[in-house]
């Protein structure tokens, strides 16, 4: 048996074809890059139309090279927090609203939780603009239309695909709308939203798996008889594929954007361990919770520098990396993105501070990649409070992996612990098969650390230039 994992990721589309062990095939790769629109406004949207079509070309492809003949199960990563609302007919009113997106706010007048601490500890979320309790009222302020339904990005490709497309635990408590004990959409959170649950994506039950529509199993045959999982959020998956499922483990994880995350199980109904107030929780299933910050930053900081500075290019690129010490560069504030929850600067915060006529591209890229590794050394530090010994970290994640340097500097950043490097590209994917398979516990064994490598401590002191990476507390 085979599986298909597709990940539906922010900059791009992905398929590719795992074993029974979710280890990848070799060469069995179909990628469609996506375009997210970005404004100075804050703007961060992608056309649900055009995204599906990207999907549609993985799956084309993928199915003329031959490669889905043995194909059973189909797994999902996908972004979490996007939303798109749909008419009656199931037809967007709008391009979809990603993570990326900051401008929602709370209508005037709008009164958030009446105990926000308490719903921080049911949700593991905030009243912010990351979530559906501020992202729906101002969708409909914005006159958006007659919505029938809202649902994120996942739960609109896929229900064009299949007979049914419920949303996940995982992707609902990436909304802020679930209750993370009881595992059902929680009565406050849709009331601070403005909806009912019918106008909210079906929870899908544990163990769940559909079927694809008659005229698409005629258009990929070797999948018409395969089933498929309900999609995860796409932390959740990376930490499961990096096989960070325990207490003893944090991932750290650059992709297009970064964050740090812990993997505890805690049951349907079970208590929830402790959430400090500036960390989020999600629900990697019905059996796990996913504990973490994340950043609006990571390797879209190196994608924007390339485009407006003069960087060497390819190997030249970290042998002048090289010789800058690690967590070095130019004073950076790396948060063009603005803040993930619940930090609240907008879009357009980034800085670069000391410049002079000396200064370099690559001193320019070094410090915003080392002020990233100082966010994560901070909040990291705040998720260590919640266990009871410091956590050995595994870093994963395209952005880190084609760069050396990018290592060594997170690797100063959170001494003395023992950090190593996942080098496998497509943690999310491999998560997201071992999630479907119900094999979590076992993701430490089949993707853990047998397959990573130790990085060394630099000893090499930090940069004197080198600033904290500035802001608010807990600005993420």
């Amino acid at each position: 048996m085979n599986i298909l994992a597709l990940d539906l990721g922010t900059s791009s589309v992905r398929g590719l074809v795992l074993d029974a062990d979710a280890d990848p095939l070799p060469g069995v790769l179909a990628r469609r890059k996506v375009r997210v629109a970005v404004a100075d406004d804050g703007t961060g949207t992608l056309d649900a139309a055009r995204y599906l079509a990207c999907l549609v070309e993985c799956l084309d492809e993928l199915a003329d090279g031959g490669h889905l003949r043995d194909v059973a199960l189909v797994a999902v990563s996908a972004q979490w927090h996007s939303v798109v609302p749909l008419d009656p007919a199931g037809t967007p009113l709008g391009p979809v609203l990603t993570w990326l997106d900051t401008r929602p706010e709370p209508l005037p007048g709008a009164v958030g939780p009446a105990d926000p601490a308490d719903f921080h500890r049911r949700t593991g979320t905030w009243w912010h603009r990351s979530y559906w309790s501020v992202r729906l009222p101002w969708l409909r302020a914005r006159g958006c239309g007659p919505a029938g339904r809202f649902v994120g990005l996942a739960e609109y490709v896929l229900g064009e695909l299949l007979d049914a497309a419920p949303t996940s635990v995982s992707m609902a408590s990436g909304t802020g709308l679930l209750d993370l004990r009881a595992m059902d959409w929680d009565a406050e959170a849709c009331a601070l939203a403005g909806v009912r649950p019918g106008e909210l994506p079906e929870l899908a039950p544990s163990g769940w798996r559909g079927r694809l529509r008659p005229e698409h199993a005629r258009r990929w045959p070797p999948l018409a008889r395969a089933d498929w999982a309900a999609a995860i959020g796409d932390g959740a998956a990376s930490n499961v594929g990096s096989g960070c499922v325990d207490a003893r483990r944090a991932a750290v994880t650059v992709g297009t954007s970064a964050a740090v995350r812990l993997v505890q199980r805690v049951p349907a109904d079970a208590d929830l361990p402790p959430l400090p107030e500036q960390l989020w929780r999600y629900r990697v299933d019905h059996q796990h919770v996913v504990t973490g910050a994340a950043y609006s930053c990571g390797g879209n900081l190196f994608a924007w520098a390339n485009r407006e500075l003069r960087l060497p290019q390819g190997p030249d690129l970290e042998v002048a990396l090289a010789r800058v010490p690690p967590q070095g560069g130019v004073a950076a504030n790396p948060r063009l993105g603005g803040d993930r929850p619940p930090g609240t600067v907008r879009a357009g915060a980034g800085e670069l501070r000391g410049l002079s006529f000396s200064t370099t591209g690559v001193e320019i890229l070094a410090g915003l990649m080392s002020g990233l590794c100082r966010m994560v050394a901070d909040d990291l530090a705040v998720l260590e409070s919640v266990v009871d010994d410091p956590v050995d970290v595994v870093l994963g994640g395209g952005a880190v992996t084609a760069s050396a340097w990018w290592r060594s500097a997170f690797a100063a950043a959170l001494a003395p612990r023992r950090v190593r490097h996942r080098s496998e590209p497509e943690i999310g994917a491999t998560g997201a098969a071992l999630v479907a398979l119900g094999r979590v516990a076992a993701a430490e064994r089949l993707a853990g650390s047998g397959r990573t490598e130790e990085e060394p401590s630099p000893t090499l002191p930090a940069h004197p230039a080198a600033p904290a990476a500035g802001g608010s507390p807990g600005g993420r």
